[in-house]
């Protein structure tokens, strides 16, 4: 019997994930059973088996919603019924104070690499969509240019294929391969920043702006990745004694500067650096009037004899 050809929407997809290279021990989908990770998924399967690459799903249950096991097993039912092996896994969402979307990503992630063996790569359904959203929410929080830069097509173990691709080009798909995607009810909770940016905020600009905003916001999140790619090599070129030396950082571009300060802060102890710190830390640089020492979680950085000292607290 000759196979069905592939619809276009389908076909985008395939390609999306064909055009990956092979991992030496397969890909594990991250897959929650809407229509972005559930055609991914479907495009996984095809394309590993005429690689012939191994290939397995895993569903994380975050548990914050009621029924949320239940909803879990029929996505790795839906799973099943095209033939991929597939798995439920059950996380605790830790109160981290970033939000229940930041913390639920946090111990997602954390699932999945625990997850994925030696080789395997995991690879991640976001879209344009998603890069958009990311950069949009990234401006609004006056964020640096780490968050600016997006999403990575790939980092460490993970993948992201479909970032090229449109939310409306996965859901098609699941329309043309006859899959029922599940419709989370957080992803029209206004309560979430994301998702009035998602139903208000790019609708609008798209209406007053022009219908290719995803693909600007997508494209600068691009440039800004190179630019952010580039600062860290330098930043990773600076000699390691150089770098709490204040007269060796007041020579350096600012951007640099900032950088190779939010390294050496992370380096020598201080958790979870925000932009804050690095400016406060930065002013001992750069507008010296022999002020105190600045607190940074984690400990205290003061101004001694011309260099940064950092101590524990």
């Amino acid at each position: 019997m000759a196979r069905r050809a592939l619809g276009p929407a389908t076909l985008a997809i395939v390609q999306a994930v064909d055009a990956l290279d092979a991992p030496p021990a397969g890909w594990v989908v991250a897959c929650s059973g809407g229509a972005d990770s559930l055609a991914l998924a479907w495009a996984a399967h095809h394309v590993a088996g005429r690689r012939g690459l191994g290939v397995r799903a895993l569903v994380v249950d975050h548990g914050l919603q009621e029924a949320s096991a239940a909803v879990a097993r029929t996505v790795v039912e839906t799973l099943a019924g095209f033939g991929l092996d597939a798995a439920a896994v059950r996380v605790t969402v830790p109160d981290t104070g970033a939000g229940p979307e930041a913390s639920a990503r946090e111990a997602r992630y954390a699932a999945l690499t625990t997850a994925a063996g030696e080789g395997e790569r995991i690879l991640l359904g976001h879209t344009l969509d998603d890069q958009a959203e990311t950069v949009l929410l990234g401006l609004a929080r006056g964020a640096g240019l780490r968050s600016l830069a997006g999403m990575p097509v790939t980092r460490g173990v993970l993948d992201r294929p479909l970032l090229g691709l449109g939310r409306e080009v996965t859901a098609s798909a699941c329309d043309e391969l006859g899959l029922t995607p599940w419709a989370d009810p957080m992803n029209a909770d206004h309560r979430y920043a994301r998702v009035r940016v998602r139903e208000v905020v790019l609708p609008t600009l798209e209406r007053e702006l022009g219908p290719r905003i995803r693909e600007a916001l997508a494209r600068t999140a691009s440039r800004l990745r190179e630019t952010h790619d580039l600062i860290s090599e330098l930043a990773e070129e600076t000699e390691p004694d150089l770098v709490p030396d204040c007269l060796h950082l007041l020579g350096l571009a600012p951007g640099l500067r900032r950088r190779v300060v939010r390294d050496w802060l992370s380096a020598t102890g201080a958790t979870d650096v925000a932009s804050v710190h690095v400016d406060a830390v930065e002013r001992l640089v750069t507008h010296w009037r022999g002020q105190k020492g600045i607190d940074v979680p984690g400990g205290r950085v003061s101004r001694r004899d011309g260099r940064l000292v950092f101590e524990v607290r």
